[in-house]
């Protein structure tokens, strides 16, 4: 046994050691590039979900707004929208009604009816740079056109962000 143990004969092959090492780094290479991509996408899909129950609850608010609620609590007026919504749309109003919902947070606002004979886009003057990306949220709700006819609608608030990962 002794001289099986002792043996300096053996011949050494560096060339193994080499693609031993290049497999171990290479699989270690490819094991952190997918356990990044995994923390990514779970921190997209993290940011999203927060965004859309920020929208939801801008929609929310806007829906029981004392702004453009109409002759009862629960209805939103047709002729405020009217108002905030246009090429006739006045900036001050504007900026007032974005402002007391969400000052910081670019947003815009469509209402529609039901059978979508009435759509009104309320949104910001346009800014210089384009969004890169939307998250958008809906609520129903009941329009009232004029004093006798209320129809159901939905408010959907797309929230707007310029970079999702800053």
């Amino acid at each position: 046994m002794y001289w099986f143990t002792n043996d300096d004969r053996a011949i050494l092959e560096p060339q193994n050691d080499i693609f031993a090492t290049a497999l171990l780094v290479l699989g270690f290479v490819v094991f952190a590039c997918v356990a990044s991509k995994a923390y990514i996408a779970h921190q997209d899909s993290a940011f999203a979900l927060e965004s859309y129950e920020q929208a939801s609850l801008i929609a929310q608010s806007i829906a029981h707004s004392q702004m453009l609620q109409g002759s009862r609590q629960d209805l939103i007026s047709a002729e405020k929208l009217d108002a905030l919504s246009g090429q006739q749309a006045d900036i001050h109003a504007l900026s007032l009604f974005f402002d007391v919902f969400s000052p910081n947070v670019r947003f815009q606002v469509d209402v529609s009816t039901e059978d979508g004979e009435h759509i009104w886009h309320i949104h910001k003057p346009a800014s210089s740079t384009p969004p890169m990306g939307q998250i958008a949220a809906s609520v129903p709700v009941t329009l009232e056109l004029n004093p006798v006819q209320q129809v159901p609608g939905t408010l959907t608030v797309k929230l707007f962000k310029d970079m999702w990962n800053s």
